[in-house]
């Protein structure tokens, strides 16, 4: 076949109306009607975001709590409200992020990527301006206690958080997952700045600030194996 008639036909195809049977579209309309149902509009990103920092600020006083404030009340002043400053910056500029990705068609302003490398350096200039004490005892049993400290104080914010924002959707379920780990990450943080009194420049540099991206990753993995099975589910369910 020549490419004018391939062209003809193509053209005759477009000319042609298909006139549907009398009724067919009413009772698609009448079907679509019966499943809608109306839909209350999520609160403003502001309200999301400061839900989402209450909750980091819940769980890291909620652990610190029941393990004791000794980090703090050993802090000096101008230490303790530089930390704790800073980290609530850090838990607002990431529940924004967070609700950005959990709100279709939001504007994304720094990826997800970016905003944990950004709140990574941060977290390390500020330790290392505060903390001078360079020695390193009890470097590695120290540190691997509060590392797992941290994290296990992330999960549950993490999954609040989730809770919180469970009537958006998550376009891209791995950056979602990514952003929601890096929030329950800065929890696990302010836990371990509220209770930990271990000042040791090392210390807090490497296993604190680590709770961080280890708990961004293992909040996108989640997410990754999550749609991976959803995805195997729904080829299975086809065939």
């Amino acid at each position: 076949m020549k490419d004018e008639e391939i062209d003809d036909v193509l053209k005759e195809t477009a000319r042609s109306v298909y006139v549907l049977k009398a009724g067919t579209l009413q009772r698609v309309s009448d079907s679509i009607k019966t499943s809608l149902r109306p839909v209350r509009p999520l609160l403003p990103t502001w309200v999301l975001a400061g839900g989402l920092v209450l909750i980091c600020a819940g769980v890291a006083l909620a652990g610190a709590a029941r393990a004791g404030f000794y980090g703090i009340e050993k802090m000096e002043p101008l230490v303790r409200a530089l930390i704790f400053s800073s980290l609530f910056v850090f838990a607002w500029v990431t529940g924004i992020g967070f609700v950005h990705e959990m709100v279709p068609g939001s504007r994304r302003r720094v990826a997800p990527g970016a905003l944990l490398a950004t709140v990574s350096c941060l977290l390390v200039g500020v330790f290392a301006l505060l903390f001078r004490d360079y020695r390193t005892s009890a470097f590695f049993s120290a540190g691997i206690a509060c590392l797992l400290t941290g994290l296990l104080f992330a999960v549950p914010t993490a999954l609040l958080a989730w809770l919180l924002l469970r009537r958006g959707f998550a376009v891209n379920p791995v950056s979602a997952g990514l952003v929601a780990g890096t929030l329950g990450g800065l929890a696990g943080l302010g836990m371990l700045e509220l209770h930990c009194q271990n000042f040791q420049a090392a210390h807090v540099l490497v296993w604190h600030t680590a709770v961080v991206p280890l708990s961004a990753a293992a909040g996108a993995f989640v997410a990754w194996a999550l749609r991976l099975c959803a995805n195997l589910d729904e080829r299975a369910t086809r065939k």
